[in-house]
């Protein structure tokens, strides 16, 4: 089904006079649609964008501001600023030289890989500043960009998708980091492919860094039978140091209530007056996210400047409801303000859903999708 309005309204030329309702008049061209885009994202660009996306792109251990009630906030830092001393000669390139975890200090046997785990895992709640301490991390580790990899665990395995899992072993073999951001294990298939690649690179001498709002013990559960791949998820866990972030959520710390909803019509002018914004109705856009794979959901985003929605209502199942998750957070990396009207994003999922194995996915959708919504006050002012 096409993407259109809940409530289709005239797109007559107008004047640039301010309209009677004090709203800014609609603009001749006509937004852009996410629905009308179909995008194909070649394997090497899924690898070239193994990066930190814009939004923490120039963040660095200096520049994250630990909550003072919180200390476990700054250790994580004085931990990871140590684990980045000790990654400067170390990996595959070069065989390790400094143990991960000795803050920077070199080690009698240079040539042997530093015992213990080979990773850290921040562990936390979400809006906790994990994906700025693992972006601070890739930036203070002494290597070449080529040398080093950012990706959420969606992206990870999308790559393996995209490459296969021996050519996916054999470019990531030669990395002096991984970071993964948003660590799930969703089903028993990522469980066992994830625990073998992650071994397979720890061998090959390459250090580990994720993120996750659930413990690495714990991962999987409530979601399938993860008491039935114990042995992988114990694996995995061998391989990292857990380092636990308390505190609130940093998106909404001291900011105000996030703001209502707007009406259909002062969406669709915003988005006629906004250079490079989408406009859609959110039932559609739920239909037409089924339609292109979650590794493309990054560049089903590119080049917009905001992302417009009419008629947000709750997302009818689990399987929509997590698409959404992934479509949230390549529009919170990438800066994309999103403005709507309808319900407001606390709503969007069930009481079922948000007390499910998935709760801390939706909870961290909702802190993202009200922190874009924030922004994108802006494109509604009365002239």
């Amino acid at each position: 089904m096409p993407c259109s309005l809940a409530r289709p309204l005239s797109w007559g030329t107008v004047s640039s006079s301010t309209s009677a309702s004090g709203l800014a008049p609609i603009a001749d061209a006509a937004p852009l649609s996410l629905c009308a885009r179909e995008p194909h994202v070649p394997a090497d660009r899924l690898v070239a964008e193994m990066v930190p996306p814009p939004r923490f792109d120039s963040v660095r251990f200096s520049t994250y501001i630990p909550d003072p009630n919180q200390p476990s906030q700054t250790e994580a830092v004085q931990v990871l600023e140590g684990f980045a001393a000790g990654l400067d000669g170390a990996g595959a390139a070069g065989g390790a030289k400094r143990g991960l975890f000795g803050f920077g200090k070199a080690k009698a046997k240079a040539a042997k890989a530093p015992a213990g785990p080979r990773g850290v895992y921040l562990d936390g709640g979400y809006g906790v500043g994990k994906t700025h301490l693992l972006a601070s991390l890739w930036h203070a580790t002494p290597a070449e960009p080529a040398k080093k990899a950012f990706g959420t665990f969606v992206e990870l395995t999308n790559l393996v998708g995209a490459l296969g899992f021996q050519q996916t072993v054999q470019t990531l073999s030669g990395h002096r980091l991984l970071c993964i951001d948003e660590f799930e294990l969703d089903d028993p298939g990522d469980t066992v492919l994830v625990s073998t690649l992650l071994g397979k690179l720890v061998d090959a001498g390459v250090a580990l860094a994720a993120t996750s709002n659930t413990l690495p013990g714990k991962l999987g559960e409530g979601r399938f039978a993860a008491a039935d791949f114990l042995r992988e998820i114990q694996g995995l866990s061998a391989h990292f140091r857990t380092l636990r972030i308390d505190g609130e959520d940093y998106r909404h710390r001291g900011l105000p209530e996030a703001p209502a909803p707007f009406t259909d019509e002062q969406v669709t002018r915003a988005a006629h007056a906004t250079a490079g914004a989408s406009l859609d109705a959110f039932p559609q856009l739920l239909d037409h996210l089924a339609k292109v794979h979650p590794s493309r959901y990054g560049a089903l985003t590119d080049g917009l400047k905001a992302v417009c929605l009419t008629d947000v209502r709750p997302v009818p199942d689990q399987s929509t409801a997590l698409r959404l998750v992934v479509l949230a957070d390549r529009l919170y990396d990438r800066e994309v303000p999103v403005l709507a009207s309808g319900l407001p994003f606390d709503q969007l999922f069930s009481e079922e859903m948000l007390n499910g194995g998935y709760r801390k996915k939706y909870f961290r959708a909702i802190s993202r999708l009200t922190a874009l919504a924030r922004d994108a006050k802006s494109l509604v002012e009365p002239r």
